[in-house]
């Protein structure tokens, strides 16, 4: 019920203002609505506004988390670090919840990397010990720069080469800008 919901709201809110930080506050108000206290009403979320920047040189990002472990921005030079969503509190937990912006602007040869917490949580062959975020940033820093398919791509076999079953489900979601040829 509260993801039909979440999903539903999300995408109503989104119509009438879709600054990623109302959109969470609608949401939030939502689901305080909806569900009498003591019940079960929160979810994580990361909401983002994607516009093309004039030009089609790349995209600027607007993200607002509730939540949800930060996205992971690997850039074309070869580096990755963590986009912080700050405020990012459950969506749902309490009436008055804040929520704030970041940004950031994709350029040629960028990727965006937003994951569920089934990736940082997941058991590592190693004396199952969980993965960890300090894991992911190594693993995409290693891996930067990559295209949003590459991204995902490298996180699955890492997935795979776990073995056994995940705790919990893991979605993975890369956006990129493709790289400029040397002749365009």
């Amino acid at each position: 019920m509260v993801t039909s919901l979440a999903r539903y709201t999300l995408r109503a809110a989104a119509v009438s203002d879709p600054v990623p930080a109302t959109v969470l506050a609608n949401l939030n108000t939502a689901l305080n609505h909806e569900f009498p206290d003591g019940e079960p009403r929160f979810c994580t979320v990361i909401f983002g506004l994607l516009t093309p920047e004039r030009g089609d040189v790349g995209f600027h990002v607007v993200l607002a988390g509730g939540g949800h472990p930060p996205a992971v921005l690997l850039r074309a030079d070869g580096s990755a670090d963590h986009l912080p969503t700050p405020g990012g509190q459950l969506v749902g937990v309490v009436a008055d919840a804040q929520f704030t912006t970041t940004t950031v602007n994709l350029r040629p040869g960028d990727t965006l990397l937003l994951y569920t917490d089934g990736l940082t949580e997941a058991r590592t062959p190693y004396g199952g010990e969980r993965y960890g975020e300090e894991a992911l940033l190594a693993f995409a820093r290693a891996l930067a720069p990559t295209s949003a398919h590459g991204a995902v791509e490298a996180l699955t076999t890492l997935l795979d080469s776990f073995g056994g079953e995940l705790d919990d489900d893991t979605a993975l979601l890369a956006m990129g800008v493709p790289r400029l040829d040397a002749g365009q």
